[in-house]
């Protein structure tokens, strides 16, 4: 292990010391209880088993076999979740074949990112991951089940899934992905389709063939996004059937390892190694996930994420951590945007049991951790094949990651990476905390100074694009889009058009309070602003024309101007109209509580606190 990543586990370890402690006398409390079948009245236990066929009633009665409960974002809206549809038939098979039962404990909503960005829908989107932590503990809050396997993928939903099971963190739990959709038209050439489209160069119908030529059929998107980073942390924390991310939903070896799944969590539960996930997902995993995050260049959008992952586990992680880990960890991957390939390429090329073995060997991750594998960390350095393509059902074993990579274009060996240092860097100044994913920004653009252009949404600065007013050098303040505001909408539409201007050799970056979605790319852009600008954060004093340096080499972000001018520089109030506008329409009303008391990005935009 190398000393530093050390030094920030055990500062995390002590600065979490006493949260932790009493979360995990809680989960030993419940853990110690007797089964639900004898715990409970007679009543209750009939209601909680009353739809089971008569024989599996008996067996979890009587038998008192393993109850299993499934907690699934099936829906056929996103293309990543449409395969779980028949999930539930093939792991209550896979139960039965093992002795145990299982039952569907609830359904979580899962929104699509991609159908919401740029429209008012993308405003419920980071509360939804709160909501599914909710549902996930209304789903298993029934209370008669010996494990959990969790059916979710996208940018809100295992975050989601994650916090909501880390609050019954006495329950074994694995995570069942689905994979990604086969490989389309390609990452880099639909962005070049977007960007003519945003010059008015190409019409909406060739718009339409490059979007609809992309995002073609089941699985999930295939650039490096949060759906796909995700699928990477899960794996490095060991909640996935090792090398179970990156498998194509329709393939065999998919089946093979959903069914691996249940075995897997049968094999952690008392009556086996007893592996609860609020103790397996301790200080040292957190900081894995982070190391796995920073070394692949991953999505921006979980410096929220695992701040609220971590929080649900009594662990108290910031920016600064993840930017001193940044500084010791190499870039050993490039996928779209960070780089020419998809998801599909890194597989092939030898996906994540390749880098984490890397990782693994040059002292950036913790091997000795529990795992829902056996044999900790190192177990997810191999891959999964099929056992033998004519057994009955499909079963799965696993051979070592390749030795070296099959294409160093997309992964690197850590003695050989892309960077010394991760993707990701923490800016601070007189404008607050922000964050930037410069992975993908050519070096020449990790330093801006320009003159502020102040907008107070996204469709102000789309407007002034199409009206020809941004042809010239400036940094972009988009303001009022924190948390409080409106829900800290993605704001993934302005990424065309800045591209445009910076392929003209405009010099151009975005300043923001809000997210940029983990398909941000090339443009510098300064993300998540803390304090937001509605919680009297520094945005809210900027004006047109304050010049404005952003420095992603020194981590500065900075308006120039005089102190004592800057402290006595007013506030700028939101439009009492625009905040009308945010807080109603579309189910916009509904989430009034949590716009209100959630917390800063920065603390991972928190409403259960």
């Amino acid at each position: 292990m190398k000393t530093r990543i050390a030094e920030i586990t055990a500062r995390i370890r002590e600065r979490s010391a006493d949260g932790r402690r009493a979360y995990l006398a809680r989960i030993d409390a419940l853990a110690a209880r007797p089964p639900g079948t004898e715990r409970m009245g007679c009543a209750n236990v009939a209601h909680a088993f009353a739809g089971m066929p008569g024989d599996q009633r008996l067996r979890v009665v009587a038998e008192r076999a393993p109850n299993l409960a499934v907690v699934s974002a099936y829906n056929d809206m996103l293309s990543a979740h449409q395969p779980y549809e028949n999930y539930p038939a093939l792991i209550r098979d896979a139960a039965r074949r093992l002795g145990a039962t299982v039952q569907v404990a609830g359904g979580v909503p899962a929104m699509c990112d991609g159908v919401t960005q740029g429209l008012p829908g993308m405003e419920l989107s980071l509360f939804s991951r709160d909501t599914i932590a909710m549902g996930t503990a209304i789903a298993l809050t029934h209370d008669v089940f010996d494990g959990a396997l969790l059916l979710g993928i996208c940018d809100k939903i295992v975050p989601g899934l994650l916090i909501g099971a880390l609050h019954f963190g006495h329950l074994p739990c694995v995570f069942v992905p689905a994979g990604p959709m086969a490989t389309g038209l390609s990452n880099s050439d639909k962005a070049k389709v977007r960007e003519l489209h945003a010059q008015g160069l190409v019409g909406r119908d060739k718009l339409m063939e490059a979007e609809q030529a992309a995002y073609h059929g089941a699985g999930t998107c295939t650039f490096y996004g949060t759906a796909n980073s995700n699928q990477m942390l899960l794996e490095a924390m060991g909640l996935h059937v090792p090398g179970a991310a990156f498998v194509h939903p329709h393939a065999p070896l998919r089946e093979a390892l959903t069914r691996e799944a249940v075995a897997t969590l049968l094999g952690i539960t008392k009556r086996q190694r007893y592996t609860p996930i609020g103790r397996l997902v301790d200080e040292r995993v957190i900081v894995n996930a982070m190391v796995a995050l920073l070394a692949t260049g991953g999505s921006t959008n979980h410096l929220i994420h695992w701040v609220a992952v971590a929080r649900a586990a009594a662990i108290r992680i910031d920016w600064t951590d993840f930017a001193e880990l940044s500084a010791e960890v190499p870039l050993l991957a490039r996928v779209y945007p960070n780089g020419q390939a998809d998801v599909n390429q890194f597989q092939a090329a030898g996906g994540t049991g390749f880098v984490l073995r890397e990782l693994l060997d040059a002292g950036c991750l913790h091997g000795e951790v529990a795992t829902v594998a056996s044999g900790g960390i190192a177990a997810y350095a191999q891959s999964p094949v099929l056992a033998e393509a004519e057994a009955e059902p499909v079963q799965v074993r696993w051979q070592p990651a390749p030795v070296e990579s099959l294409d160093t274009a997309i992964v690197r060996p850590a003695a050989q990476p892309f960077s010394p240092s991760g993707g990701l860097k923490l800016l601070t100044g007189n404008l607050g905390r922000a964050v930037i994913k410069v992975s993908a920004v050519p070096e020449d653009r990790h330093v801006v100074e320009a003159p502020a252009l102040v907008f107070d949404s996204q469709e102000a600065l789309l407007k002034a694009f199409a009206a020809g007013q941004l042809e010239r050098d400036f940094i972009a303040v988009v303001r009022f889009q924190g948390p409080r505001a409106n829900g800290m909408p993605e704001l993934h539409k302005l990424t065309p058009p800045l591209a445009v201007l910076q392929g003209k050799g405009f010099k151009v970056a975005l300043v923001t309070d809000g997210r940029m979605s983990g398909a941000s790319g090339k443009v510098p852009a300064a993300i998540h602003v803390s304090p937001e600008a509605l919680a009297g954060g520094a945005l809210a004093k900027v004006r047109d024309g304050d010049r404005i340096r952003l420095d992603a080499v020194n981590g500065q972000l900075d308006v120039l101007i005089d102190d004592a001018a800057w402290a006595a520089r007013p506030v700028h109030a939101l439009d009492p109209a625009q905040a009308e506008g945010n807080a109603h329409g579309l189910g916009r009303d509904l989430f009034g509580g949590m716009r209100r008391h959630v917390s800063s990005a920065e603390q991972g935009a928190i409403t259960w606190l």
